[in-house]
């Protein structure tokens, strides 16, 4: 699964055909999961999307799963769902990083955000890493350009400090960018400061 899915994980048969129908008549992928047990032993390392996961379900509950997949696969966050909501375990679920804590009969529309939410985020963290792997395959030159560009030097500026023509500063700008993956020298401020 290539593609961001959506993974139920609930005991009751009735909550994963009514999420997942829900789900998919909005466009997602989904795949459900009678147990953790079963969405662990399945689990793939180039699986992406999130996890709607049951707090009490036979075997491993819903909250020890969301623990499982931080410590091994920080990159499918997790809503955490319950028929039984008590605030000890929806602050369990958050300290752990739940994206949200919906309660059962769950509606549409926030169950609906939670995921559309976690998927934002998932993408969002995707790109900030993309980024940062881009700045380690900076050449040395380029790496001294973005440098000046993010100290707000001008090209004509850029040229005169490195001993080049403008032109060969536009290239490596250009460069920087692209590798980057940022459309714009403010982005490349944040990404370079890490805000």
């Amino acid at each position: 699964m290539h593609a961001e899915t959506v993974f139920i994980v609930d005991d009751d048969p009735s909550v994963r055909d009514a999420l997942s129908l829900l789900l998919s008549l909005r466009g997602y992928l989904t795949a459900t999961f009678a147990s953790a047990e079963d969405f662990l032993g399945a689990l793939q390392s180039d699986w992406r999307g999130c996890v709607i996961a049951d707090i009490r379900m036979p075997g491993m509950s819903g909250l020890d799963l969301q623990q499982h997949l931080q410590q091994r696969r920080p990159r499918l966050p997790v809503i955490v769902m319950t028929a039984h909501g008590d605030i000890a375990a929806a602050r369990q679920a958050f300290l752990a990083d739940a994206v949200d804590f919906i309660e059962k009969p769950f509606a549409a529309e926030p169950m609906l955000a939670a995921v559309a939410k976690a998927l934002s985020g998932l993408r969002a963290m995707g790109e900030a890493e993309s980024a940062q792997r881009g700045l380690g395959l900076l050449s040395a030159r380029e790496h001294q350009v973005m440098t000046l560009m993010v100290q707000g030097m001008h090209n004509r500026r850029i040229a005169e400090a490195l001993a080049i023509s403008p032109r060969t500063v536009e290239v490596h700008k250009a460069r920087v960018l692209e590798k980057t993956g940022v459309r714009n020298v403010v982005e490349l401020i944040r990404l370079v400061s890490g805000h």
